[in-house]
C-alpha cells in the first residue's frame, strides 16, 4: 500500500532533512525574539469560511464528526491565530511576536511544489501597526532564507502595498465592491498573457500597466527598502507592485519570496492584515497585525537546486546524526562492564551505540565507521583498561576504565549535547 495522493512518508533521511529545516526556522525566529506556539489540527469549518468564504470548502479535508459538528483539518494557521489572540487578548502584552510550524492540509490538485499536506513556518507580529513591524517581518523572512545558505543572487523578496492599489482604484472611481475582483486580476497579471489581463481590466488597463511597468512609485515602500538597507539586507528586496496577493484580508504592505531563476513557486508570502482579527472575532478584538508563511516543500526543492545550501544541509545532518562513540565488545565476558560504561557516557550527553548481540571485532569496527562514530572504545583483553581509537586519525590509547569518561570528555573530536546543533536524523553512512 502507498500513502494517499499528496501525502508523504518521512523515512530517516527525509526526517533528518525535515528536522534540519525545523531547527533552522526555530533558530532564526528566536534570534528575532519570536516565541513558539501552536493550535489544534481540527477546527470548526466555519472558522475558515468566515475568513475565506464558502468556496474554501472545496479545498478542505472536512467532515461531520460524531458530535454532528462540521469540522475541517487546518489548511493554514492564521484563522486559528486570530481566534486564539481574540480569546486571550488580555493575557499577553502587545506586541506579540509568535511563530509556529504547523502541518497543514489542503484538498487540491497536487503539483510540483504543492502537496495535500505540508509543513510551514508562520511568523506574526500582533498589536503593532507601525511600518517598523512590516520591516521586521520582511527582515525575518530574508534572514530565514540566508540561514539556509541562500544569497541575494539566489532569492529575492518582492514587496508591494495593497493600500497603494486601493488609492489607485479610488482615484479611478472604481466601485468598492469591485476592488477585490480588480486586485485579483492584477495579482494574476504576471502569470497570463497581457492582452488577457487588459481585457479583464478594461479602461483600467492602460494606467494599471503603467504602474506595473515601473512608472508608479510608493513612498511607503521606499521607506521599507531604506530601513532594510540600513540592516544590510536591501540586496534581497525588490519593489514590485505586481505583487498584490489575492486574499481579501490583506490591508497594507504585502510581500512574496522567490528564487531568482524563477523556476519554482513562491517560497514565502504574507503581509499586513489589520482587520482580520476583528472580522473573525465579530469585532470583539481588533489588533493591527502582519505575518507571513514559508512552506517546506518549495524550500526543500530550492535547497536541492543551490549547491551551497545543499552542502550546508548535508553537513548539518551528518553532524547531528553521527555517533560520538561506538563500544566494541571484543570479549563477551566484558559486556556487563561495557553496558555500565555505555550508560555513563549517555548520561554525560554522548551519542553511543554498541552491538546488541555478539559479533566479530572487525564487523563491529565496520559498523562504527558506517554509523559515523568519531571514537571506538574496545572492551577486551586489556581489562581493566580499555582501548580508545579515534577513527579519523586511527590513533589509539590505552586508558583505565575508571578514567575513560574523563578522557573521552577531553577529546577535541567529541562534544557534549549542549554544544551540538540539535538536528536529529538517520543513522547511516554519511554518503547521501
Amino acid at each position: 500500500m502507498q500513502p494517499l495522493p499528496g501525502f508523504r512518508d518521512f523515512l530517516p533521511d527525509d526526517c533528518a532533512r525535515r528536522n534540519y529545516v525545523f531547527a533552522k526556522w526555530r533558530e532564526v525566529a528566536r534570534r528575532y525574539g519570536f516565541v513558539e506556539w501552536d493550535g489544534p489540527v481540527l477546527e470548526p469549518t466555519e472558522l475558515y469560511t468566515k475568513k475565506s468564504g464558502p468556496e474554501i470548502v472545496g479545498q478542505l479535508f472536512n467532515f461531520t464528526d460524531k458530535g454532528e459538528r462540521e469540522i475541517a483539518m487546518r489548511p493554514e494557521l492564521t484563522p486559528t491565530l486570530a481566534r486564539v489572540v481574540a480569546a486571550h487578548d488580555r493575557d499577553f502584552k502587545k506586541p506579540l511576536k509568535w511563530f509556529s510550524i504547523p502541518q497543514c492540509f489542503r484538498y487540491e490538485k497536487q503539483q510540483r511544489g504543492r502537496l495535500r499536506e505540508h509543513f510551514q513556518f508562520n511568523a506574526d507580529i500582533i498589536g503593532e501597526g507601525s511600518l517598523d513591524a512590516d520591516v521586521e517581518s520582511i527582515a525575518l523572512c530574508i534572514d530565514l532564507l540566508r540561514g539556509f545558505g541562500f544569497g541575494a543572487q539566489d532569492v529575492v523578496v518582492r514587496v508591494s502595498d495593497r493600500e497603494f492599489w486601493i488609492d489607485f482604484l479610488r482615484a479611478q472611481n472604481v466601485a468598492e465592491e469591485k476592488w477585490q475582483e480588480t486586485l485579483q486580476i492584477i495579482d494574476k497579471s504576471e502569470r497570463e498573457p497581457r492582452d488577457k489581463t487588459a481585457a479583464k481590466l478594461g479602461p483600467l488597463a492602460t494606467p494599471a500597466f503603467e504602474i506595473l511597468d515601473g512608472k508608479g512609485g510608493s513612498e511607503k515602500l521606499d521607506r521599507v527598502v531604506a530601513a532594510l538597507r540600513a540592516r544590510g539586507l536591501a540586496d534581497f528586496v525588490q519593489i514590485d507592485l505586481g505583487i498584490v496577493r489575492g486574499l481579501a484580508y490583506y490591508s497594507g504592505v504585502v510581500f512574496e519570496a522567490f528564487d531568482r531563476a524563477g523556476k519554482l513557486r513562491a517560497l514565502a508570502g504574507g503581509g499586513r492584515y489589520d482587520n482580520l482579527i476583528g472580522q473573525l472575532s465579530d469585532g470583539a478584538v481588533s489588533l493591527p497585525s502582519i505575518g507571513f508563511a514559508m512552506g517546506d516543500v518549495v524550500l526543500g526543492e530550492l535547497i536541492d537546486e543551490i549547491p551551497v545550501a545543499k552542502q550546508q544541509m548535508e553537513n548539518a545532518i551528518a553532524s547531528g546524526r553521527n555517533l560520538d562513540i561506538y563500544i566494541v565488545i571484543a570479549k563477551e565476558e566484558r559486556r556487563a562492564d561495557a553496558l555500565a560504561q555505555i550508560q555513563s557516557l549517555r548520561d554525560a550527553g554522548f551519542r553511543v551505540d554498541y552491538p546488541l548481540t555478539p559479533a566479530k571485532v572487525g564487523k563491529q569496527f565496520q559498523t562504527a565507521e558506517q554509523l559515523g562514530a568519531r571514537v571506538a572504545v574496545l572492551f577486551g583483553d586489556e581489562w581493566p583498561q580499555v582501548r580508545v581509537k579515534t577513527l579519523a586519525s586511527r590513533e589509539e590509547q590505552l586508558i583505565g576504565n575508571e578514567e575513560s569518561l574523563a578522557y573521552l570528555t577531553s577529546l577535541p573530536s567529541l562534544s557534549s549535547r549542549a554544544e551540538r546543533s540539535g538536528v536529529e536524523g538517520s543513522r547511516g553512512p554519511t554518503d547521501r
